[in-house]
């Protein structure tokens, strides 16, 4: 015999799970408890909400499931925003919720909160467990929901009785068998082919990718695929880190906040493959016009995807890695040379743009190239929203690296619990998070986490003691009226770190970043380095 606690945490054991992040309380201490004898490390976030946030960053690392783990009522909801961001970014994790007794549940009693009602727009799934001999079965389900098809979060809600309930069997070799789940992944064989007639007759092809080549897994395939046929690449937000930022076919990320090379590609493009984006406004601010213009192959794992948000003439759902294996096979061609020099020259002049000092103040676009070229091949930067968000990824060198970021729901706060699961999940790389100083202040107490688990984080603070994406809204929309976007009576940011222990500096022009850089990754201590920026200074 043992408890659902014990159960659960066993679960986690088989799923091979290492380490969870979370914040206890009463509903979810039976299973604390049983958490003590395991091997599974547990990392004590300081807001629950952050807990979704790390268990994200560790899961796009590691290329496993997160786990976090909260109690009932505001330990529940708290994690609401952390939940939505992962799902809006297909981020597989697993949820685990604690809950009042199951006989006093629907009774408005102490922290007694309906969560998987609260969670149901932006959960793949949910369980209200109500028997303890069904948590084998469960969790096991819930791990390949969240993993398989297109990712995302699922939650599990197990009442206090539940966890204090003995089962006498625990069994976790049955095969998991959803009725009405079974995500195609092999992709439709004469979509397949119509899309190879279609790239063969295109003369000025270019493909956009996606997180969605992240999730499958097919970076890989995608470059073979690319180099093999010559195509041009521009990305998403999410995409950013497919193809390494040098590579001679890549344009770089499109959008409203992207780059005027990949821009002008997909302007002029008679061939669109999508490959794991959705093109959001962000991204496309018209996409009828594009697909009015060019024919459009949309590959995506979720059909839900495809056509959303621009019309695809040749949809094919399937996983991204086996569908261009198949291209791969398939496509004999090459896209002409004239289109290709036309874009990549493109490319080559909008790069030489000299980027003049600010007299003062770092400069960040220069700053951010500087920094990613510093730092390893490998290394992970996590950008949190905001303006500090779109000089990162339009200025950041991305090798052999990752490029992290809250895509889908913009959430500010995500950057640094993201780089305290990307360096849990890669001790061995450097991971340096990139805020704002309003968005630093939303996460700042996880400073505490960082020391007490020693993570040699490298946080960057863009000051400009605005909330400097929101003011230039306002700029451009609402006559220079500005409302709720200063931040006097922030922190001395170097004595707050002081406080935490953790070593800090503060720059004001581009040489002095310079040498606080060099100084930052002399060792895998943490770090916190707050670049001055000119609060004048725009995102684009």
């Amino acid at each position: 015999m043992i408890t659902g606690a014990f159960a659960m945490v066993k679960c986690l054991e088989k799923e091979g799970v290492r380490v969870a992040f979370g914040y206890p309380g009463a509903a979810i201490c039976p299973f604390y408890d049983a958490l003590i004898d395991s091997n599974i490390h547990h990392v004590l976030v300081r807001t629950e909400q952050n807990a979704a946030h790390a268990a994200s960053g560790y899961a796009r690392i590691s290329g496993g499931v997160g786990v976090c783990i909260t109690t009932s009522g505001p330990g529940a909801t708290n994690l609401l925003t952390g939940i939505a961001s992962a799902y809006m970014d297909s981020i597989p994790l697993v949820v685990i919720t604690g809950q009042v007794r199951s006989d006093l549940l629907g009774r408005d009693v102490f922290q007694e909160v309906d969560i998987t009602g609260a969670a149901e727009p932006f959960t793949k799934h949910s369980y209200l467990v109500k028997k303890a001999e069904n948590l084998p079965r469960i969790f096991k389900e819930a791990f390949h929901i969240a993993a398989t098809g297109r990712p995302g979060p699922v939650l599990i809600d197990v009442p206090i009785d539940v966890q204090k309930a003995s089962i006498s069997e625990f069994d976790y070799g049955k095969p998991v068998d959803i009725i009405g789940y079974k995500p195609s992944v092999q992709g439709h064989s004469l979509q397949i082919k119509k899309a190879i007639q279609a790239i063969h007759s295109s003369k000025q092809p270019v493909l956009c990718a996606g997180g969605g080549v992240f999730s499958a897994n097919a970076c890989n395939q995608l470059k073979e695929f690319i180099e093999k046929c010559n195509i041009p690449v521009i990305c998403t937000m999410m995409g950013i880190g497919v193809l390494p930022t040098e590579h001679p076919l890549n344009m770089g990320m499109l959008g409203s906040h992207g780059c005027v090379a990949a821009n002008k590609a997909i302007r002029d493009a008679d061939l669109v493959i999508l490959a794991g984006a959705r093109v959001g406004d962000r991204a496309v601010a018209s996409p009828g016009q594009v697909a009015s213009r060019a024919k459009v192959i949309h590959i995506d794992i979720d059909p839900a995807e495809i056509g959303k948000n621009m019309p695809a003439h040749i949809p094919i759902v399937g996983d991204l890695k086996k569908v261009l294996d198949e291209f791969i096979k398939s496509c004999e061609w090459k896209a002409p040379d004239e289109w290709v020099d036309r874009v990549t020259d493109r490319k080559q002049r909008y790069s030489r743009v000299e980027i003049p000092p600010v007299e003062g103040y770092v400069e960040p676009k220069s700053f951010m190239r500087t920094l990613s070229l510093k730092m390893n091949k490998d290394a992970i930067i996590c950008a949190d929203v905001g303006q500090n968000q779109i000089w990162s990824a339009n200025y950041c060198a991305i090798d052999n690296g990752r490029f992290l970021t809250s895509g889908g729901l913009g959430t500010m706060g995500y950057s640094i619990p993201c780089a305290v699961g990307a360096k849990i999940a890669a001790p061995e790389r450097r991971v340096c998070a990139v805020c704002g100083d309003g968005s630093f202040q939303m996460s700042m107490m996880e400073l505490a986490t960082i020391r007490q688990e020693n993570i040699g984080v490298k946080i960057i603070i863009m000051c400009n003691t605005r909330l400097g994406m929101v003011r230039e809204l306002q700029d451009m929309h609402f006559g220079c009226r500005h409302c709720g976007v200063y931040l006097e009576g922030s922190p001395d940011f170097v004595s707050l770190a002081g406080a935490y222990g953790i070593v800090a500096r503060s720059v004001s022009s581009n040489e002095e970043a310079e040498s606080a850089i060099d100084e930052m990754l002399a060792s895998d201590s943490p770090y916190l380095l707050v670049c001055n920026v000119s609060p004048d200074y725009s995102s684009l």
